[in-house]
């Protein structure tokens, strides 16, 4: 009988954080949360960070857990968070600061700066990124554009999971794949674009070292193992850093005839290609190449996905009106169809607020009806992503030459039945949904292949494929679907 090995997931998200312990048997893996907390951004004096302190205390106290509840030492641990946002280093490996969020608003009006020196063209050809103006480039820009002190004092610019990374080890790195978010990558040479940087002013020096998924950064300080009661060291592994990295891992059957989306606060829709896409087509589509794992390139299109529903509850709950998911599910699907769109990727959406109030303004800008009732709201919602996805897969398919005939969604968001159905029905495709935990399950699957329990990444797909179940939707397309999908393409950003 195969002994269970153990390996343990941080996986930051934007609502919460948690330790998923995977438990690897030789045949399957078993996911169990060991330890969740709230992660949301702080606001202090009107700018928006990370807790990052807090954060760190809570991932010592899950170890803590791990050690008070099993005697097996775990084989590794490797965390992930979602891309773009960083933390400042002194000369003494020293925190500057608390790191900012990337929904801060320090970031409004560093893109047109950005290209009065660097043409949108150039700068795509180099790093393949889709602007957004949460990139980390506009988030450093902002910096320099303010003289910031701290950015004068930093030594080393470390990404989020690569700064967890370097206080569990000593060891200073950056991962590839949270790299690839930054628009700072040369996404062919897979190393920093310091000629463009020195170009805009940015201090190439405190960029580090790249490595690459698979990789053994160091193993977990003494100190961390006495404070935590942990008995033996622990491998600290880079996976893929980029929490969307490891979930597209996770994907078993992922063909050149599958579009995927990695859905949760924000939908990544894309497909899994072998070199990045750099022609003019591709930056006019606004699509981005994002690193991925085994030499891959993760060529997507990045929206908000339940982000709208999630502040429209997080609203509601605010005027005492609190709603379970599945509750709004059955509102949602009571509604009338297709009744109102809106475009997700709006300005009007991009900060937390009145969402419901944010949709019917809108609404009534681009001469709309207005959706009133929680039904109508949760319907306008998850409709429009699915149009939203519509849009992306036809403009995938324009961009690669590939016939996309299966839709993967896996994540948070391949658990809301509605969303998933609607997608089906909207682009007239096979979805198949899961798994939930897709990031955690990418990060451990990698893990054990580090560890020689799986041989690579079609053998770790084949063992997640044998270790959850996925359910599938099949399309009901019908004529009303055609004509808001035309109505949608009508709007305004």
């Amino acid at each position: 009988m195969t002994a269970t090995t153990n390996y343990l997931a941080v996986d930051l998200g934007a609502s919460s954080g948690r330790l998923l312990l995977g438990h690897w048997d030789g045949e399957r893996f078993q996911l169990e949360e060991l330890h969740r907390f709230p992660n949301g951004p702080t606001n202090i004096l009107g700018q928006l960070h990370w807790d990052v302190l807090r954060i760190w205390s809570e991932i010592l106290g899950g170890l803590a857990r791990y050690a008070s509840q099993f005697s097996e030492s775990l084989s590794g641990i490797s965390v992930d968070t979602w891309g773009v946002d960083f933390g400042l280093l002194d000369r003494f490996g020293r925190l500057l600061g608390n790191p900012y969020h990337y929904r801060d608003s320090r970031t409004n009006g560093m893109i047109e700066i950005v290209f009065q020196r660097i043409s949108h063209q150039r700068l795509y050809q180099r790093t393949g990124n889709q602007v957004l103006q949460l990139n980390t480039l506009y988030q450093i820009i902002s910096m320099v554009q303010g003289n910031d002190p701290q950015l004068e004092m930093a030594q080393t610019l470390l990404m989020m999971p690569d700064l967890f990374h370097y206080w569990m080890t000593g060891n200073k790195a950056a991962e590839y794949t949270i790299a690839s978010t930054t628009q700072m990558l040369d996404c062919q040479e897979r190393g920093w674009a310091t000629d463009l940087l020195v170009e805009l002013g940015i201090p190439t020096a405190i960029l580090p070292e790249i490595i690459f998924p698979g990789t053994h950064i160091g193993n977990l300080r003494g100190e961390i193992i006495e404070e935590t009661g942990l008995r033996l060291s622990i491998p600290v592994i880079a996976t893929g850093s980029h929490d969307t990295a490891n979930a597209i891992a996770s994907i078993s059957d992922l063909d050149e005839h599958s579009l995927y989306i990695s859905s949760g606060t924000w939908n990544l829709t894309g497909v899994e290609i072998n070199e990045p896409i750099l022609n003019d087509q591709a930056r006019i589509l606004d699509f981005t190449n994002e690193g991925g794992v085994s030499n891959t390139i993760r060529f997507l299109k990045i929206i908000p996905g339940l982000w709208l529903l999630q502040e429209s509850r997080r609203h509601w709950q605010q005027e005492g009106r609190s709603y379970q998911w599945e509750e709004l599910l059955s509102l949602g699907e009571q509604a009338k169809p297709l009744l109102c769109l809106v475009k997700p990727e709006s300005p009007e959406f991009t900060s937390p607020g009145d969402m419901p109030a944010n949709i019917r303004a809108y609404c009534r800008r681009t001469g709309q009806t207005e959706p009133f009732s929680v039904g109508e709201v949760v319907r306008c919602c998850l409709e429009s992503l699915a149009l939203s996805t519509r849009k992306i897969q036809e403009d995938l398919e324009l961009a690669t030459g590939r016939q996309l005939n299966t839709i993967r969604i896996v994540g948070g968001g391949s658990q809301n039945r509605l969303q998933c159905q609607f997608t089906a029905d909207a682009c007239n495709r096979l979805v198949i949904a899961g798994p939930i935990e897709a990031t955690a399950l990418g990060n451990i699957m990698l893990q054990a292949i580090v560890s020689g329990r799986l041989a690579d990444l079609l053998q770790g797909r084949q063992a997640l494929a044998a270790s959850v179940e996925r359910r599938h939707y099949e399309p009901h397309p019908n004529s009303a679907w055609d004509a808001a999908y035309q109505r949608f393409l009508s709007l305004v950003s």
